[in-house]
């Protein structure tokens, strides 16, 4: 991993909003976080924490939808996209910044085949004749593992596995080397085996290219096998951030130790169930005071329930949003007041 002192991908005080008539629902809240150059950095939580809002955010792609307040930034390469026009997010949008959408049934164009697909992006940013762009699409279904790619590049999606599917996607998405990739949930539709090769082909294009990659997922298996760092989102908020060996050998936040519980053992005895968080997400419209995960927290004391905990920076590395971190043993430590503000 290489990594600059200047981030590549800076997201500063994330606040959006949508208006209802029942009232102001924030699907994120105060969201920070950087991505540097040849870094991938994973965004983990449950349906409803904000990932897609926050990935979506960075390409301009819900603005019609989602407000943002004054305060918040997202900085590429030093530029606010919040403040571009949507003439200048579409020079950076599929050139600079590419994404890997989670169905690519959906994504991908069923009339046309995949080759004039990645063709036509390709066009479209790098300003080069049909004849190159369809030879440039031939090299990245190649790269990505498209077998006997000079007779499928006339396939139409339809006529592809799911898992080829995705790697056309990827094909799609690197189509005009873009220094940042956004993969939202890639491996969701796939089956272990292909999961697994998709994966490895994801962590390999980006040791060979040095792109930085921001993974939005729920299933923390996928986060161990490619990730540099996690971000553990709730109810719109990073609850938890660390380096993948931070996160999974000492987590301290309940609710990274309840997605953490709820992973499958790869080896030795399987219990017959697994373990659950209690409770559920939640409304946004009726978040309760304090922590808002205070109603599905098994050691919720009452500090929980009046203030909400800021992210403080542990010895360990972490940064965590909680009153009461747990150590390893999964035994209850109350916040010290000597913990170390990031």
């Amino acid at each position: 991993m290489k990594i600059t002192e200047s981030p590549l991908l800076e997201v500063k005080n994330l606040q959006t909003y949508i208006k209802t008539k029942k009232g102001e629902i924030k699907p994120t809240n105060d969201v920070s976080f950087s991505i540097n150059r040849g870094e991938i950095v994973a965004l983990v939580g449950e349906s409803g924490s904000g990932k897609s809002v926050t990935s979506l955010s960075i390409m301009g792609l819900n603005a019609s939808a989602i407000k943002y307040k004054p305060e918040s930034s997202i900085e590429f390469k030093g530029r606010d996209l919040l403040k571009l026009k949507e003439k200048g997010l579409r020079k950076i949008r599929g050139n600079e910044i590419a994404m890997i959408f989670q169905d690519p049934m959906f994504s991908l164009n069923p009339v046309h085949p995949i080759g004039k697909q990645i063709a036509e992006s390709v066009v479209l940013h790098k300003k080069v004749n049909y004849k190159e762009a369809l030879k440039r699409a031939l090299e990245l279904l190649n790269k990505v593992g498209i077998p006997d790619a000079a007779r499928r590049i006339n396939d139409y999606p339809h006529q592809l596995s799911g898992g080829m599917r995705q790697r056309v996607m990827i094909a799609l998405a690197l189509a005009c080397d873009p220094e940042l990739l956004i993969a939202d949930e890639p491996t969701t539709a796939l089956d272990v085996t292909i999961q697994a090769q998709i994966l490895t082909l994801l962590r390999d294009l980006q040791q060979e290219l040095n792109i930085s990659i921001l993974l939005i997922t729920h299933d923390l298996g996928v986060v161990a096998e490619v990730a540099d760092r996690v971000l553990v989102m709730y109810c719109g908020k990073v609850v938890e951030e660390g380096t993948v060996d931070e996160i999974f050998d000492s987590s301290l936040h309940p609710y990274t130790r309840g997605l953490m519980s709820s992973i499958p053992p790869l080896h030795g005895i399987s219990k017959d169930l697994l373990d659950a968080i209690p409770g559920v997400v939640p409304n946004p419209l009726e978040l309760p005071k304090g922590c808002n995960f205070v109603t599905r927290c098994d050691f919720a004391t009452e500090r929980c329930h009046q203030v909400e905990p800021e992210l403080t920076r542990y010895p360990s590395g972490n940064r965590v949003s909680c009153w009461n971190k747990l150590d390893k043993e999964g035994e209850m430590k109350e916040h010290v007041t000597t913990s170390i503000n990031s």
